[in-house]
């Protein structure tokens, strides 16, 4: 008997949903790129044809070009060409990181010095002041070491101190010394300020922030753009060749000045040039990837 007035419940019976029919299989297409591919074939055509042409032309003249490729005239022309593309860059990063901090001090006068001496050799030409250099005997006779504006104690001879290859070397790192100090001073630059604040709170001396703190991250920046400008360097130093000087370039003119075999001797100095920088990318690469340890690439 129900102790309430409700009627008593009655049962439902629930019953499942009809089975949901599988969803068909989707056809996944991949994007055709019909004109991608029509310019790799016309790419592999024209490369293979510009390589037919090296092999079969006749006036390439390998056989000149396997002659005079390890002959000591050019052997020595590339070994004038490494001192000139060493001496330049050392001496010019030298001067750069100088005028970097130059620009990067709070001393409006030293600012001004630096941002002045780079202006001024980055608008003057190259060649404009390789020649400058090379005749610098005839402005100055002698140059002498004393008191400034008044008598000299030591003297030097300019036509005897300045040659060619020094004329050579100094135009090149005078030149390279302005692009080298904006590219150290971008890598400094890129460096977060809070390290040096952090490092200062530590009581680290500021020489030792620089060297040990701001340089070693300041590399990842500076290192492409450095050798960019060292293999840039490395190449042109063939422009030294209005001075006389034997450099690569200026012995192969002169080879085939003699014996009239222009091309095959220029692509002796093509080749060179090419072995040369190849070997500075993969040093470049090995020197980036030491810097790179602890960061994500």
């Amino acid at each position: 008997m129900s102790l309430t007035s409700d009627p008593p419940a009655t049962e439902s019976v629930v019953k499942d949903p009809p089975p949901t029919p599988p969803a068909p299989a989707l056809v996944v297409v991949p994007v055709r790129h019909p004109w991608r591919w029509a310019a790799v074939a016309a790419t592999a055509v024209l490369l293979a044809q510009f390589g037919h042409g090296l092999v079969t032309n006749p006036g390439w003249e390998w056989d000149v070009f396997a002659a005079f490729f390890t002959t000591e005239t050019i052997l020595q022309a590339v070994w004038v060409t490494l001192q000139l593309t060493f001496h330049g860059t050392a001496l010019g990063f030298a001067i750069g990181i100088v005028l970097a901090f130059m620009r990067l001090s709070a001393s409006p006068f030293l600012r001004s010095v630096a941002f002045a001496y780079i202006w001024a050799f980055r608008s003057i030409p190259l060649i404009v002041q390789l020649l400058f250099w090379f005749n610098l005997a005839y402005l100055y006779k002698e140059l002498s070491i004393g008191i400034p504006f008044g008598p000299g104690f030591v003297s030097f001879d300019t036509m005897g101190l300045v040659g060619e290859m020094g004329a050579a070397v100094l135009g090149l790192a005078l030149h390279q010394a302005a692009y080298a100090a904006e590219i150290v001073r971008g890598g400094v630059l890129a460096v977060d300020e809070g390290q040096l604040e952090a490092a200062a709170s530590l009581g680290i001396p500021r020489l030792r922030q620089v060297r040990r703190i701001v340089l070693p991250q300041a590399m990842r920046s500076i290192l492409p753009n450095a050798a960019n400008e060292i293999i840039s360097l490395f190449k042109g130093t063939s422009i030294v060749s209005v001075m006389a000087i034997g450099e690569l370039f200026y012995q192969v003119q002169v080879v085939y000045g003699r014996n009239g075999r222009v091309v095959p001797l220029l692509m002796v100095a093509t080749a060179w040039y090419v072995l040369l920088t190849t070997a500075l990318s993969v040093v470049q690469h090995y020197v980036e990837r030491h810097y790179a340890k602890g960061s994500v690439r």
